[in-house]
């Protein structure tokens, strides 16, 4: 029996991530009550992403041209690079307005348990591209979990026999942190990671 095209929807919407069932059924109550063309301009949307969408040929973020807006902005430093885990983390790095260099998206990090090697992150394409540019500062930007530090590991031994600075982000309490609630490993970092005043 096929389902009804509602529950059909709140199938659908369920299924992406973070989404529970009550969140589907309150989008898709969401849906039905909006107008028409509201549905209509949503679903058209969602098509153009999937057909017009796709990595930059240069730094594997995504646009919907060849090279994205961050690799054709001449005002952005080629002189740094800052290597991500995903599109997502480069957008988070946008947010702050600090970084003005460009960037390099791995889509991944190593994860040996998952079958996750080199050859499946953008490892290769990122040599390649390091050997026909100005960089001279190469920040690892992934996270600061087992897999990343592995990544940033693995990058750093790669990337240091080549004449690049190679550093990492700062990692430590975030901003309004208290020091009785942080754990130790956090706490060890935030120490190692202290600057001058």
């Amino acid at each position: 029996m096929t389902p009804d095209p509602l529950n059909r929807l709140v199938a659908q919407l369920a299924k992406l991530p973070g989404i529970g069932e009550k969140t589907a059924q309150r989008l898709a109550f969401h849906i039905l009550r909006a107008p028409g063309e509201y549905a209509s301009d949503l679903s058209q949307a969602i098509r153009e992403v999937k057909e017009k969408v796709h990595l930059c040929v240069r730094c594997f973020s995504l646009t919907d041209t060849e090279t994205c807006g961050f690799c054709r902005d001449s005002r952005r430093d080629e002189r740094v690079l800052c290597v991500v885990e995903t599109y997502s983390d480069l957008m988070a790095l946008e947010r702050t307005r600090e970084f003005k260099g460009r960037y390099h998206v791995l889509h991944g990090v190593l994860s040996p348990l998952e079958g996750v090697g080199p050859e499946q992150l953008r490892i290769k394409e990122l040599l390649e591209r390091l050997n026909d540019s100005r960089v001279e500062e190469l920040i690892v930007a992934t996270n600061p979990d087992v897999e990343g530090e592995a990544t940033a590991l693995y990058l750093t031994r790669l990337l240091k026999p080549m004449g690049l600075r190679v550093t990492r982000i700062a990692q430590g309490l975030p901003m309004g942190g208290d020091l009785e609630f942080a754990d130790q490993a956090t706490l060890a970092k935030a120490l190692s990671a202290r600057r001058d005043m």
